[in-house]
């Protein structure tokens, strides 16, 4: 076995116990239906990272756990909405990034591509040249996914997105040293941005490539999210975008926390 594939069975194995922590707090042992609580969880979690991880399954979801497409749909909904509810709030982001005692956090937004023709234009975005939803991710130095936003369309940018949100004011009332591209100059002092322009003096460029630097690790979080087949293009309705992330976020810091 290669090592990148051995990569993803771990990821997959750490995957499905994080999932069952999760789900068996939910059912708590209970008999559901004519299955008990640890056949529920099984087959939850096996369609959910079947239809949504990266490796693709072998065979179509329903094929392969030997179910309809409208159950095993079902099932991704349900874990979808019981990770989702998990998810930190804003606030609550904001005071456990400084209970941890991080240096900064990184803010940037990301685009989730979806299934959408071109007469849609509200969708689309200029800068990916491609339709999708906008969500802002905060990440702590080392990529540790901190907080995902709600989905918006596309075609708004991520300032305001950011905004929008209620992030902008958040971060400032925190106190908290962020790292952010250009896309965010004028969001505010707290929120530090390269220098701007042409011919820019050595101390500037200097400074732009030390900004660089630290805030590419807390970029890779947008990655994360990416990794997972799911998020890649959404052929689902595009609101739902949010809720496929923070669902993911949930999962991946659980795995982390253990």
């Amino acid at each position: 076995m290669g090592a990148r594939q051995h990569m993803r069975v771990d990821t997959q194995r750490e995957s499905r116990v994080a999932m069952a922590e999760v789900f068996g707090e939910f059912l708590d042992g209970d008999a559901t239906g004519e299955h008990d609580a640890g056949v529920v969880v099984t087959e939850l979690v096996d369609t959910f990272l079947a239809s949504c991880h990266i490796p693709a399954a072998a065979a179509p979801v329903p094929g392969g756990f030997g179910v309809g497409t409208a159950t095993a749909w079902r099932y991704v909904t349900e874990t979808v909405a019981l990770l989702a509810v998990r998810s930190p709030k804003l606030r609550q982001a904001m005071r456990d990034a400084k209970k941890a005692g991080h240096a900064y956090l990184v803010i940037d937004g990301t685009l989730i591509p979806i299934d959408r023709v071109a007469a849609d234009r509200p969708f689309y975005s200029g800068k990916h040249r491609r339709h999708g939803m906008n969500l802002q991710v905060i990440s702590s130095p080392d990529g540790e996914i901190v907080l995902v936003s709600g989905p918006l369309p596309g075609a708004v940018h991520d300032l305001t997105a950011a905004r929008i949100w209620s992030i902008v004011a958040k971060l400032a009332a925190s106190g908290l040293v962020v790292l952010a591209d250009k896309g965010y100059a004028g969001a505010g002092e707290h929120i530090r941005t390269p220098y701007r322009g042409r011919n820019k003096p050595t101390s500037q460029k200097d400074a732009n490539r030390a900004h660089a630097r630290l805030r590419s690790p807390g970029e890779r979080a947008n990655a994360q999210l990416k990794y997972w087949r799911i998020l890649r293009k959404l052929r689902c309705c595009p609101w739902r975008a949010g809720q496929l992330a923070k669902a993911i976020h949930v999962l991946q810091a659980r795995e982390i926390g253990g």
